[in-house]
Formats: structure tokens, C-alpha cells, sequence
């Protein structure tokens, strides 16, 4: 395992576990995990060396923090990091929230704690609610050792936020996709001025960059080397990067994982090209870039599954373009016709509540109404 000196000289593994999709017995968001098969990947994860452990007040309907932290007991405190996030639209009580969460993981304090996907429509909620001031006297008192935030925003509101100058690290969304198509490189550029060490989530694109169309794995031609390594590579050698997060549901994906942040590999020039078409191509092809968090899910008033219904309309896209007509593709988007009334993209009210908890801002009440007027 290669590993990165973050402040107070402590070492961090390049790989961490991003406890958001651990692996379950049944699918869904809040579908129950299966905890034999989640300590299996975690003691997998211990014995290789990865010791940044990444969790969240609301991942696996609040059931994430209890397995972690029932899973990671077995082992000495100080052989592993914590990191935790305080969520104000889930409980903006962020006393209660913090005690519950020192609770569920059975801890006396968490090593890295983070203000919980910050966009440019949240900042002002977390700076009104006074978290802040609060979770630096948790910091004073020994109970955090180091505070930060996840961030799903703009250029702009990156640099309103570190005007606080009280953060030890920021974790952002990096792959290669979002740094050639998105301000993923933006973003990334400006924590680098600062000094700032960063921690990256979705590396691999919520799977997208796992599952490439064929046009685009014949650029990829080499032996033995998944889509998903290619991802890891990029972000794992950008300087300054202390640690890059990934979801682990099965063993396959932990042992690959782990055999990618255990050695060091440089990507060529030709290779960089490479996955800059790539990423131009999936620009082309993804009508949305959905990574599946279901941020929105929660919040919706009439309780659809939005990224299922956004994958149905990508797929509806993917034919559009590889037919060259729309009318053709809708057929794509039947299979929506099996679903209850009340669950269907023409249930969609427009409140907008879906696109203020999206870390991608997307105009999701415009794709319902589109999809709403192929259905009919």
C-alpha cells in the first residue's frame, strides 16, 4: 500500500473505503447490508494496509456508521482514521447528530470530520446554523482531529468557503471525466494554491468509469487492466491527493482496488489523451451524469426513485444517438409503463426539491417533464 504523509506527519493510505455502498442482501438505497460480507472487505482492507475509513450520517439510511464502527472494534484505535460527516438537511441539531454518530461508531472522537456535501444552494445553511464554531471547540476539546468539508460546488463558492481559513482538508469530487468535462481540474487547482490536502470521492465516477462503452475500451487496449484501474491511476498520481475514496460492495472490487494503490504507476502523455477522448466521448453519449448517491430520493414529496427513472432516460439517449432518431429510442423508456402511476416521471410536481440536494445541481424536474411527454 503506498501511503501519504498528511499533517502531524501521520501516514494515510492512498486507498480509502467509502462506506457509502458497502455490500447488502438487497439492492436499493437503504436495502440492508450484509454485514459478514462487509467485515470481510474491511478486514480484507486492514490486512492490505488501507487505513482512511470514510462514512456518513445518512449512508445505508443511517446503518453505515453502526456496521464501520461494529467492524472496525475488533481492531487497536489507533491503527485506523475516521472520517465522518455532519449533514444539516438530514438534522440541522448538529449536537445530537455528532453525539449520535461518536455513538454508532463506537468511538471517543473521530479523526476526520467533514461539513457534509457543501453546494452553492447548502453554504449558507451550514455558515447560518453555527456548526461550525461548534465543531472547532470539538477540535479543541480532542474529540476531532482534524475538520474539513465535502464539496459539490462552484469555483466560486470553493473560494468564499476557504476565506474561514480553519480547514485542514477538503474532499471533492475527481475523476477524469469530471476534470476534462466539469471544474473538477478548477476545483482541484485551487486547494493545491492553498496548501490544501485533498481527499477525492467518486474517482470512478459512481461506476461510470468501470463500465465504458465499446468505443471507448478500444482505447484502452492492455492486459489485465480494467476501465476502473485506468480511473484510480489518474487520480491517485495527481499531486497533493492524500487519499482517494472508493466504494467496495464485493471482494472483487476490494482486491483490484487494492492491487492499484499498491503500486505506483505513472500515466504517459498518450495515455492522458486517451482518457481526455474518452471522457469526451461519455460527454457525448451521458445525457445525465447521475452517479446514483440519491441525495434527491429523500427529499422528493412524491417518493420516486429518481436515479432509476434518470437511468431509463439515459438509455432512451444512448439509442437516440446511435440511431440518429429520437422517435425510434423512445421505446427505451416503456419499461416505465410497469411502474405504479404514482412512481412514473408524469407524477413529478416540479418543486425543484430533487435538483437543491443534487451534488450535480441537475435540472431534474426538466428531464421528468421530458420523459412525461415521451410516455404519452
Amino acid at each position: 500500500m503506498r501511503y501519504e504523509i498528511f499533517k502531524d506527519n501521520i501516514k494515510l493510505s492512498k486507498l480509502g473505503l467509502g462506506a457509502m455502498r458497502l455490500p447488502q442482501t438487497e439492492p436499493g438505497f437503504a436495502g440492508p447490508i450484509d454485514e459478514p460480507k462487509a467485515q470481510e472487505v474491511i478486514d480484507y482492507c486492514m490486512a492490505h494496509g488501507v487505513n482512511y475509513y470514510d462514512t456518513a450520517y445518512i449512508y445505508h439510511g443511517g446503518k453505515s456508521e453502526v456496521v464501520l464502527g461494529r467492524a472496525l472494534s475488533k481492531y487497536p484505535r489507533d491503527s485506523f482514521y475516521i472520517a465522518d460527516k455532519f449533514n444539516v438537511q438530514a438534522n440541522p441539531d448538529y449536537e445530537a447528530q455528532f453525539s449520535q454518530q461518536m455513538n454508532r461508531l463506537q468511538t471517543e472522537y473521530i479523526d476526520f470530520y467533514l461539513l457534509h456535501g457543501i453546494t452553492d444552494l447548502t453554504a449558507r445553511d451550514y455558515k447560518a446554523c453555527g456548526c461550525i464554531p461548534y465543531f472547532q471547540e470539538q477540535k479543541r476539546m480532542g474529540k476531532i482531529n482534524y475538520l474539513g468539508f465535502s464539496f459539490h460546488g462552484t469555483p466560486n463558492c470553493l473560494r468564499e468557503l476557504l476565506k474561514h481559513n480553519c480547514w485542514d482538508f477538503v474532499q471533492i469530487q475527481l475523476n477524469y471525466y469530471d476534470w476534462y468535462q466539469g471544474t473538477a481540474k478548477q476545483q482541484y487547482e485551487i486547494l493545491k494554491e492553498q496548501g490544501i490536502p485533498i481527499m477525492v470521492m467518486e474517482p470512478v465516477h459512481g461506476g461510470m468509469l468501470a463500465n465504458l462503452p465499446e468505443e471507448c475500451l478500444q482505447l484502452l487496449k492492455k492486459a489485465d487492466v480494467s476501465p476502473a484501474i485506468w480511473a484510480l491511476r489518474f487520480v491517485m498520481n495527481l499531486p497533493g491527493v492524500a487519499v482517494a475514496l472508493s466504494g467496495m460492495s464485493d471482494m472483487r472490487q476490494t482486491e483490484e482496488n487494492v492491487n492499484t494503490a499498491a503500486l505506483e504507476y505513472q500515466l504517459t502523455g498518450e495515455e492522458l489523451s486517451k482518457l481526455e477522448k474518452i471522457s469526451s466521448i461519455l460527454r457525448k453519449k451521458i445525457a445525465v451524469p447521475c452517479t446514483g448517491c440519491r441525495y434527491c430520493c429523500d427529499n422528493c414529496p412524491q417518493g420516486l426513485d429518481i436515479p432509476s427513472l434518470l437511468s431509463a432516460y439515459n438509455d432512451y439517449r444512448d439509442e437516440a444517438a446511435a440511431l440518429g432518431n429520437s422517435d425510434m429510442a423512445t421505446w427505451r423508456l416503456f419499461r416505465l409503463k410497469a411502474l405504479p402511476e404514482e412512481k412514473m416521471p408524469t407524477a413529478c410536481i416540479g418543486c425543484g426539491n430533487c435538483t437543491a440536494h443534487c451534488p450535480q445541481a441537475l435540472d431534474i424536474p426538466l428531464y421528468m417533464k421530458e420523459m412525461a411527454n415521451l410516455l404519452k
